[in-house]
């Protein structure tokens, strides 16, 4: 048995290793930097990350943004879609490292410049791709498995909480039950875990359809137990014509270790890439 004094004494360690104020090794940058000076450097192991967002409004682009960039940084990422075939998710990082129409990708009709782009991004990617798979079809505890086996991995991406199946509970108990377990998962894996949900709560018809925590339902489990919880906007979705296209708001609902706000991206339809409008 191992002395109760030895997680306080790796603690202690972890401090005097991050030196000029950088990161310990338990925090891992998401690659969008003004999302990670907000959370003090990036996501944490043990974390449980929730991005939440309308129909159409980018969760999965910029869920899987986030993998890519990641994994460019060197961190070990796992990136698990129902959603998705794995081809069609490198398809789409394809495109949106490449700066290609998706379309054009798909028939193949590419001019120099995009060809050139594709090319290029098809050399990093086979450096510091994350690693693809399908989410089983036999629910949350077997993905949870599947997380548990992989190892070194840091940070792990789900897309998205609602693909995983239900079983015999409603679709609020269901998604309560797979929050807890994806949590504990996190927590005993050690690995910073993003999931993507669809917000079963929100009234696009009230006044400011900006994402808030009572939108993501779950019976309120995500606003309980996940530590940081991110809300995608994007105005012109709701307000089209009035000069706002492509901006978007990152709102940064719930951050248990630090302070909470919001930051501004871009996103480039025609690519499914989003960019941080500060850096």
């Amino acid at each position: 048995m191992s002395s109760p004094l030895a997680p306080l004494e790796q603690l202690i360690q972890r401090v005097d290793a991050s030196v000029d104020g950088a990161p310990s090794l338990e925090t891992l940058a998401t690659g969008f930097p003004t999302l990670d000076r907000l959370l003090g450097g990036g996501v944490r192991r043990g974390d449980l990350i929730v991005l939440g967002g309308d129909v159409g409004a980018g969760k999965s682009a910029l869920a899987l943004a986030i993998a890519l960039r990641a994994a460019a940084l060197r961190s070990e990422v796992a990136f698990f879609s129902g959603e998705m075939t794995v081809e069609r998710v490198l398809e789409r990082a394809l495109a949106m490292e490449g700066r290609a129409k998706i379309d054009d990708l798909r028939t193949g009709e590419l001019d120099e410049q995009a060809r050139a782009g594709i090319g290029a991004a098809a050399l990093r990617l086979r450096d510091t791709m994350p690693r693809f798979a399908r989410i089983a079809r036999d629910g949350v505890d077997s993905l949870a498995t599947e997380i548990s086996a992989l190892a070194d991995t840091e940070l792990v991406v789900v897309d998205s909480l609602s693909s995983l199946p239900l079983g015999d509970r409603t679709e609020a108990e269901a998604m309560a039950a797979a929050v807890r377990t994806l949590k504990r998962t996190a927590v005993e894996a050690r690995v910073a875990l993003l999931v993507t949900t669809s917000l079963p709560r929100l009234d696009r018809s009230r006044a400011d359809p900006r994402p808030v925590l009572d939108d993501f339902g779950a019976l309120g489990s995500v606003a309980q137990l996940a530590d940081i919880v991110l809300g995608v906007y994007r105005e012109e979705m709701y307000r089209p014509g009035y000069g706002t296209e492509g901006g978007t708001e990152l709102l940064l609902l719930k951050n248990r270790n630090g302070k909470t706000g919001y930051l501004d991206l871009y996103f480039y339809k025609e690519w499914i890439r989003f960019e941080d409008m500060v850096d």
